[in-house]
């Protein structure tokens, strides 16, 4: 019922942090009504999840690698800027943060190249460690916050509060779910095509039900509304590794990082410009299975290479001007800037204006094809 079963992490969506300030500064709601919000969009994503499901017909591969390319695209902004320094560093763009984030890059692409089995597979990790071991010794790594942390910290459901329920927060929440459904979809799709399994309509409703109850435990325990997030992408075609246990290990690691405040605090000190490095591999990983999916398309009918024009072009416009859409309502933002939702509404659009509307038997059976494929 819950759960896609393909090796996917989650984590809090950064599509809710606009209604969250909002919801938020509100004194009447505050955080008390974040989290209200947020366990009513939960339950509502349960609920929704199988109509939603029913979206699987219009996601070709020329959709699905498209939404694929602009996730990758979109997340190289976050690559770059942890490579320069992360958000708000007064000193963006030091050399020294970019020569170790080159540094980062250029060991993994080492160990890429010369080495196979199990240190290949994780080539990232030790990217990150010799940029951890290098920045440490140019004393670049802060640790501020780690004598006063405890050993232990228990988490415990409303420690800041009963949650409340305010109508228009819960709206806004609930839109946020959709907006993640629809970017969850390709990422789903795309796991799916890179571990030769492709998905069907109800795994990926199970995979939506994941998200929803991800969101409704988020907001029990005092955070805020989680996906499955798309660096699972980059980070499984990077590696190799395709076993769901593996999340399931790693999701009793940071069970563990909750428990112990320590590890918590130790892990927070990794700087962003060593996470930059390893950022440009994966995120460009998500690019390359996007245009790994586009590359089954036929490119022979004009109409589909003007559908991956047209949308591509009109998700990233958010990027590179991220004050374009300024002006147009405030309730528009969920849409306008996320560059992925946008990219993926065009080319539904398009794809069913040129192309029609196929059946959910019809996109399946794409998929297969393209896995199929890969195997040849």
């Amino acid at each position: 019922m819950f759960g896609i079963r393909l090796p996917v992490m989650m984590g809090v969506t950064f599509t809710a942090v606009s209604p969250m300030i909002a919801i938020g500064v509100d004194p009447s709601m505050g955080l008390q009504g974040i989290f209200g919000a947020t366990i009513a969009a939960g339950i509502f994503g349960i609920l929704v999840a199988p109509t939603i499901g029913k979206l699987l017909r219009f996601f070709p591969p020329v959709v699905t690698g498209l939404e694929i390319l602009a996730v990758g695209l979109s997340l190289m902004v976050v690559a770059a800027t942890w490579s320069g320094g992360g958000f708000g560093a007064q000193d963006f763009g030091n050399p020294v943060y970019l020569a170790i984030a080159g540094a980062v890059l250029a060991v993994i692409l080492l160990i890429v190249r010369f080495t196979t089995g199990f240190v290949h597979n994780v080539a990232v990790l030790i990217g990150l460690i010799a940029g951890f071991g290098v920045s440490s010794s140019l004393g670049l790594v802060s640790t501020t916050g780690l004598g006063e942390a405890p050993w232990f910290g228990l988490i415990v459901p409303f420690h800041f509060g009963v949650p409340t329920f305010n109508f228009w927060a819960v709206s806004a929440m609930c839109i946020v779910m959709l907006v993640t459904f629809i970017e969850s979809t390709g990422m789903f799709l795309a796991l799916g095509d890179i571990v030769e399994r492709p998905v069907a309509e109800d795994e990926l409703v199970r995979g939506f039900r994941a998200d929803g109850i991800g969101t409704l435990i988020g907001g029990l325990f005092n955070t805020f509304p989680y996906t499955s997030y798309a660096q699972n992408i980059g980070l499984v075609s990077v590696t190799g590794v395709r076993s769901r246990w593996v999340c399931a290990v790693a999701g009793a690691v940071l069970l563990a990082l909750g428990l112990f405040p320590k590890m918590a605090v130790v892990i927070a000190s990794i700087p962003p410009y060593v996470l930059g490095g390893a950022g440009v591999v994966m995120f460009g990983m998500i690019c390359a299975s996007g245009v790994k999916t586009l590359a089954r398309v036929d490119f022979k009918r004009v109409q589909n290479l003007y559908i991956v024009a047209i949308s591509i072009a009109a998700g990233m416009l958010p990027i590179v001007s991220p004050q374009l859409f300024s002006k147009l309502p405030h309730s528009l933002a969920p849409v306008l800037e996320s560059p992925v939702l946008l990219t993926a509404l065009c080319a539904i659009m398009l794809n069913i204006f040129f192309n029609g509307v196929g059946s959910t038997e019809t996109a399946r059976n794409s998929l297969m094809l393209t896995a199929k494929e890969a195997d040849l």
